[in-house]
Formats: structure tokens, sequence, C-alpha cells
């Protein structure tokens, strides 16, 4: 094993600290939209659309999950942006009248027809978890309402796991099934039940894990398929959304799904034997088919056969290769994990920090070069400060319990 871990060396972890704090300068100010809602950023930091933004769901959730934990560590103005968040999502993407979240919102209401994702639900119960936990007053409430919704409207107890989208009036759009929407809400179940207490949210979570990791990624070779059908059978040929829904695997969720397979073993009383196996899995399929063995980085899709489809570079499966690796490090301590962490870590600092401008270029061409044909600028806080902040604490539960417990002294 290369000798000192990086999370050994005080150097390291105060690099760590300084990264996240560059992020929350970045995002915080800057971001804060008077009207309502957040900004998303250019790549020099101005607003992409000053005038009437459509905003996203998952972008307003997100900033109010990094900034109730930038509220955990002490960073002054960050109860204001979280305040600011919550109310948004109560007052403008909750749909008062039929029940639910809208997917995106602008100035004048409800945008892209209404639509309500469990993708972004996920998000709204992630980020309700973490305003609990800074005493948001809305928190509570949000927790109880978007909890029912995803109980009453979502889950499919059939197969354990949910639904993934409706029309404004709940009617279905379509039978698709996605794994991206289960694996963020896996994450939010996680989240709410460190802050509730209540163990039906972690049972929930370990379902939607077993019937995409323990059963379809292990029958794959621990490739994480995206796209299935109504019942829940791999749908090989789907090609989508080329952001949220592209064909064939994306070496990044892998990574994710490893850490928060991981996380999901600690929280759980480490009782499922598979989990750590299975994390380990999929972190070495990823890293060994995804990395551009040249240049370095994580080509962003693979096709069936392992061929890289869409080559480019995003930030995202960067930042989610880091907390895989943090966590395989404590759980599964090696060299090979050790030096896939350090690995990540030398790419993003080589190719993704803008140190120029500030924050982390999203998105780079097939030859690291800064590119914005998926993301217009630099919109998203969430992968990146995640990234900074969990090798940091305890890998037994996410982020804010890891602060929280570290208060306690």
């Amino acid at each position: 094993m290369p000798t000192t871990p990086w999370l050994s060396r005080p150097y390291h972890r105060q690099w760590l600290r300084d990264q996240a704090e560059s992020l929350f300068a970045f995002y915080g100010n800057r971001s804060f939209n008077p009207a309502g809602g957040f900004f998303e950023l250019t790549a020099i930091g101005g607003p992409i659309r000053p005038q009437n933004p459509v905003r996203g769901i998952h972008s307003t959730a997100r900033m109010v999950h990094c900034f109730a934990i930038a509220s955990l560590l002490g960073r002054p103005g960050s109860d204001p942006i979280v305040d600011h968040g919550m109310h948004y999502l109560w007052n403008n993407h909750r749909d008062a009248e039929r029940g639910g979240y809208f997917w995106a919102v602008d100035d004048d209401g409800a945008a892209d027809k209404g639509r309500k994702q469990g993708y972004g639900h996920a998000f709204v119960l992630l980020a309700a978890s973490s305003a609990k936990l800074v005493g948001h007053p809305l928190a509570d409430k949000v927790i109880a309402d978007v909890t029912e919704v995803i109980e009453t409207r979502f889950w499919n107890k059939q197969h354990g796991a949910i639904d993934e989208e409706f029309n404004a009036d709940w009617s279905v759009i379509s039978p698709y099934h996605g794994q991206n929407s289960n694996m963020h809400l896996t994450e939010a179940l996680m989240a709410a039940f460190e802050a509730t207490g209540e163990r039906e949210y972690l049972t929930k979570a370990e379902q939607i894990a077993d019937l995409i990791i323990r059963r379809s990624a292990g029958a794959n070779g621990f490739r994480v398929a995206e796209h299935f059908d109504a019942n829940w059978n791999v749908d090989h040929n789907y090609n989508g959304d080329p952001m949220f829904r592209p064909a064939g695997t994306t070496p990044g969720h892998a990574l994710e799904w490893s850490r928060l397979v991981l996380q999901l073993w600690a929280l759980g009383g480490k009782k499922h034997a598979w989990m750590p196996d299975a994390a380990e899995a999929l972190f070495r399929e990823a890293v060994t088919l995804g990395w551009d063995q040249q240049r370095g980085g994580l080509y962003y899709t693979l096709d069936w056969n392992n061929v890289p489809d869409q080559r480019h570079k995003l930030w995202w499966p960067m930042a989610e290769g880091i907390g895989a690796a943090a966590f395989l490090g404590a759980h599964r301590p090696s060299e090979f994990h050790e030096t896939w962490y350090r690995n990540i870590w030398d790419v993003i600092a080589r190719y993704h920090l803008d140190h120029v401008n500030g924050a982390w270029h999203e998105q780079l061409t097939e030859t690291m070069l800064p590119a914005y044909s998926l993301f217009a600028g630099k919109g998203d806080i969430y992968h990146a400060l995640q990234a900074c902040l969990i090798p940091l604490y305890p890998a037994e539960g996410s982020v804010t319990k890891g602060i929280i417990e570290s208060l306690k002294g």
C-alpha cells in the first residue's frame, strides 16, 4: 500500500476543506435569486438566465442540502440560503392543489408541463431532512408531505422501488422505470432515517438496493443498468435524454452506488453481508471499464459491449469516485483503493478545477478541454462539495451525520 494514506495527512485534509470553502463561496451569494429559488451559473459565475429562469427542483433542493451542511459547519451566511430554498420548495415547487412537487417552475408557475418526477421528490426529501438538522421551521412539514407523496404516488410495493414520473394530474406518463431516481431516493431515505430515526426509511432504501444492485447489477457483472420496462426488466435498447437518461451504462452511477451501498450497510447495522462485496465490485468494474487509460478521466457512458459511447468526461462521476474510494478505503483498505483515490483527485485537480474563475468545469472533452454541450455553465454545487467533505468524516453515514457527531466531542 502507498505509504501513509492521503486521508491521514493533515495537509490533504486541509486542502479538502479549502476546496469545500471555495465552492461555498462561488455558489452561495451568486446563485441567490431575489425573486425566489436559485440561478444556474455561467462558467464565470453569472446567472445563465437573469430574467425569469426555470428553476429545476433538484437544483433548488441541492442548494438547501449543501448549505445546510455549511450551516452545520458554522459557515456564516448559510442559514438564509437554506431558508430561501425551503420556502421556494414549499410555496412554488409544491402543487398545493393536487399534491406533489413540480419538476420545474418559473415566475409564472409550473413549467415543463407540470411534470412530477421521482428524481425530484427524492431531492425534496434530502433537502428537508438536511434542513431539519439545522432546525428549519418548515422541515418537519416538508418531510411529512413529501414522504406521504412518495408512499402514495410513487412507491411500488410489488417491486420495492418507485415509479418514475407523472403528469400534473397524476396520470402516468410512460411505463419506464429508471435506476437514477431510485438511487437518489436511496440517499434521501438514508438522510431521512438519520434525521427522524424512523426505520421505515431505511427499509425502503434496502429494498431499492436489493433490486437494483444485488439482483440486477449482480446478474450483469456489477454493471449498473440504467433503464427498465414496466416489470423492471432491463431495457438494453433505451436511449433517452443524454443528460438524465443516456443509452448504455454510466460508470459514474456504479461509483455512486458503491458509496451508497456501503453507507447503507453501515447505517443498517452491517447485517447485509452482500453489500461490501458489491461495493468493491461496482468500484472495480467502473474504474476498469470506464477510465480513459491514455488521458485520464471517466467516460460518461459505455455501450453494453463496454465500448465508450459518450466519450466526454463529466465532473460528477469523478466526484462520486472520490466518495466511493474514501468509503472503501475505510471499510476495505487496500493499495488499489488508495491508488484510485489519488488518481481521481490528481485528474480533478489538473483538469476539473477552474483555477481562474472558481468551482469545477462540469464537462470536459475526451481530450480534457472545457466543453458545454450538456451543461451551459456551472449549475451545481452538490457533487463536488460532497467529494470534498465525505472523505473528512467517518464512513458510517452521511456528511451531516458525521459533522453532528464530530461536534459532540
